[in-house]
């Protein structure tokens, strides 16, 4: 947008020129002047960021002249271009200044950088600490821009809505290998878990297991699974209803995990991780060009785990494997091509700790209460392989307008067989079990075309969006629950052995889910000025389920239809600060029978947010007020009461903090916290006045990390991390709740050359908390593991 990028300049060229002190960067513009930027040395680099700039085409030069390793000008997200001058022993010093005209940067003022070349003998042999150049470098804690909000590359500052990122850095910091674990420092969100494996996020409070995207594009909807962070590059959560830009879902928002790309420049890391319970897990990444010319590139990567558990009798082996390709077809057109493979088998995963008054049994966390028993080796455990194939074909038709496909394929297949809770007697802590066993398949395809343009009326300038979406999920249910199971006392368990044959339960539950949307959206950016901006936006969504029972052939279908629009407005006063306003609404499928036989209407929910957002340097934060109503919420029929009225309504509103960055050079920082009121508002089964399931009303987490720049330990670094979690209501009649927890955690890491070592502490105090529930008095409620200890090694070349 003409207005909005006024500012920024285009770098058109790079040169290199010998000089006698030692050489010089040119860098050229046609037009506009270049900031002169602060310069700092990182190891052996000397890196200049400059604001408010692009770059046509990035440059990198290897060994211009003797004692300069590498010469590299490349983009950074939020509009800036880094500068990095590696030294052969030393990091270089530069003099920063303008181009003048009779350098011939031709009507524009470029920078040049004379650079001169670092004294090695200052510094000791054994402390200097050599930088590897590769094609992969942290990204930092401070992301400025994200895709996720507008489906646009837009800077978060102009995007009216509450959006936090997760980057990489963040998640190696905290050693954390799954979606869940990564997410417990963002804010309104609550990751739970079932043993660690399984996992239902709830954002803003509502039930947000549809909300899991990658790339943009909805997986399948799957309860036991928990997404490695292998192949994850960022987290973008987007809080509150998206259904203007991702169809049907929850209010709560979407969480998009952005997969990691191959690279121009050769890339090799080997991870070697282990630690408490026995974890063993290797890792690699690798990437390159597989031409000459580098238009075509690849990356894979890969891991196993094996690991037993805090909980007795549990284990697990997981297998991993992501490779992806990309091929510049043309300077304009781009392929890209991702697969990700998981096999996992899981065993003795628990019944949960049942409730006993107000509260949960006090027992070990370790104890198990449904061991493996019978079936073999299946009982007990359940074994999951899931694919998922995405495809991005990106063209620019000139430098307005662009178009993007995005495809995605995913099939999903899980196996599992255990006791599962029926009963409890709270008086004498006799757990009655009966067998679940569950076979299930889903197999999820989806299709968005998006076209992107910039054009003016006037003095005003638009950014739209035009897209369309076809999606099909398949979801195939076989289970059997009932039978008979042993019963345990959860108090002094006497564990079974009773064995059983697969066959002698047959499925007396065969179901098939058949669900097809088409959704047409419309997304118009308007900048009347450079610091006043209307987002517009508005999407037709038709929406049509099957439901087949097989065992008796019956079926029954339903078509939704649906208009969400958006409205959203950001005024920045002054240029750090940010201020936004936004209505919003979403939809989300009913599977309510009504008495007239008639189709319900789909749920809805509707929002209204404000907020601000304020960026220092590298340091971003953002504070916001949000206010959800959901409607449409199936209820007792109170004259058929085998049938649902639409009568249903839930509220959550609240306010929610986070802040992430860089505070000053190597010392990293992101926090949050969110105030969550949720609760149901009418209801005709006795819930009115009742908190959401597993919702903190206050929340709050902390993760900072020092990494010391200079001296004899250059490179050692320090983390701590903290998380707050308040009292939560574990079912919805809010009949028992687990209380608050305040968790502690810790690491230590050195780096030196292209070897980087790592402990983490994790609950170090070894504190007692939950992490899921069950939602029902007998189930309840999953324990938290207690202090652990995860070491890791790894080297880049």
């Amino acid at each position: 947008m003409a207005q909005i990028e006024a500012s920024l300049v285009q770098i058109t060229g790079v040169r290199v020129e010998e000089t006698e002190e030692g050489l010089q960067v040119i860098l050229e513009t046609a037009e506009g002047s270049l900031e002169v930027p602060e310069t700092r040395s990182i190891g052996n680099a000397l890196i200049a960021d400059i604001s408010n700039a692009t770059i046509a085409e990035e440059f990198s030069q290897s060994e211009p002249i003797a004692g300069i390793a590498l010469v590299s000008v490349t983009s950074l997200p939020g509009d800036r271009v880094r500068v990095a001058i590696t030294g052969t022993d030393a990091p270089p010093a530069a003099d920063v200044r303008s181009a003048s005209p009779s350098q011939g940067e031709s009507d524009g003022q470029g920078l040049v950088l004379a650079v001169t070349l670092g004294d090695a003998g200052s510094v000791a042999e054994e402390d200097a600490i050599q930088v590897v150049v590769t094609g992969e470098q942290d990204e930092g804690y401070y992301v400025p821009n994200a895709s996720v909000g507008t489906r646009t590359d837009t800077p978060l500052r102009d995007v009216p809505a509450s959006i936090q990122v997760v980057p990489r850095q963040v998640i190696d910091d905290r050693a954390v290998t799954n979606l869940a674990d990564a997410l417990e420092t963002t804010s309104g969100v609550n990751p739970e878990t079932y043993g660690g494996y399984a996992f239902i996020p709830r954002i803003r409070g509502f039930n947000s297991i549809d909300a899991v995207f990658v790339n943009g594009s909805r997986r399948e909807v799957v309860v036991f699974d928990n997404p490695t962070t292998d192949n994850i590059e960022r987290v973008e959560v987007l809080r509150g209803p998206s259904s203007v830009l991702f169809g049907q879902g929850n209010p709560g928002g979407i969480i998009n995990y952005v997969t990691r790309r191959p690279l121009e420049d050769p890339y090799y890391n080997l991870t070697l991780q282990g630690g408490s319970f026995d974890q063993i897990r290797p890792s690699f990444d690798i990437s390159g060009p597989l031409t000459d010319d580098e238009s075509l590139l690849y990356r894979f990567i890969g891991s196993y785990t094996r690991e037993e558990s805090f909980v007795e009798f549990a284990n697990s082996e997981i297998y991993f494997l992501a490779p992806s390709l990309e091929w510049r077809i043309t300077p304009g057109t781009t392929l890209a091509a991702d697969l990700e493979f998981i096999d996992s088998s899981i065993s003795s995963l628990t019944c949960g700790v049942p409730a006993i008054g107000e509260g949960v049994a006090d027992i070990p966390r370790s104890r198990i209460l449904c061991e493996s028993g019978g079936f073999g080796d299946l009982f007990g455990k359940y074994d999951l392989q899931r694919y998922n194939l995405s495809t991005r074909l990106e063209h620019e038709f000139n430098q307005d307008w662009s178009a993007r496909n995005t495809l995605f394929f995913g099939t999903y297949t899980v196996r599992r067989a255990a006791p599962s809770s029926s009963d409890f007697n709270e008086n004498t802590g006799e757990l009655q079990r009966v067998i679940a066993n569950q076979d299930n398949s889903f197999i999820s395809f989806s299709n968005n075309l998006d076209v992107v343009g910039n054009f003016s009326t006037g003095s005003i300038d638009h950014r739209l969006l035009l897209g369309f979406e076809y999606s099909r999920q398949n979801t195939f249910r076989n289970f059997f629950f009932g039978g008979e199971y042993p019963s345990i006392n959860i108090f002094d368990p006497e564990y079974s052995d009773i064995r059983f044959q697969f066959d002698s339960f047959p499925f007396n539950g065969q179901r098939e889910l058949l669900s097809t949307g088409y959704g047409f959206y419309l997304q118009n950016q308007v900048s009347f000025t450079d610091n006043l901006i209307l987002v517009l936006g508005g999407r037709y969504d038709i929406y049509e389920q099957e439901t087949i029972n097989r065992i008796t052939d019956d079926s029954s279908d339903q078509t939704f239809y649906a208009f969400s629009p958006r409205v959203g407005l950001v005024y920045r006063p002054v240029d750090p600060l940010s201020l936004y306003a936004s209505f919003t609404r979403g939809f989300e499928p009913s599977s309510a029978i009504l008495a007239d036989g008639s189709d319900p209407d789909p749920q809805r929910s509707t929002q209204y947010e404000v907020g601000a957002k304020v960026e220092f340097g590298d340091l971003a934060a953002t504070l916001a007020y949000f206010d959800i109503t959901r409607t449409n919420i199936p209820t007792t029929d109170p004259d058929n009461p085998t049938f649902s009225i639409l009568t249903g309504e839930a509220r959550s509103r609240g306010v929610e903090f986070d802040i992430s960055g860089e505070i000053l050079p190597g010392w990293n920082v992101t926090a949050s916290y969110a105030y969550t009121d949720a609760v149901v508002t009418e209801d005709n089964s006795g819930s009115e006045g009742n908190r959401f399931v597993f919702t903190p009303r206050h929340s709050a987490a902390l993760w900072t990390t020092y990494e010391i720049q200079a001296g004899v330990v250059e490179g050692l670094g320090f983390g701590l991390g903290l998380l707050y979690v308040d009292e939560r209501q574990a079912d919805l009649a809010n009949s028992f709740a687990v209380p608050s927890y305040f968790r502690t955690d810790a690491s230590l890491f050195y780096r030196r050359d292209n070897w980087r070592a790592q402990v983490n502490f994790q609950n170090i105090f070894d504190t007692e908390y939950f992490v899921g529930t069950n939602e029902f008095r007998a189930g309840g409620v999953m324990p938290g593991p207690p202090f652990a200890v995860v070491g890791s090694i790894s080297v880049t070349f």
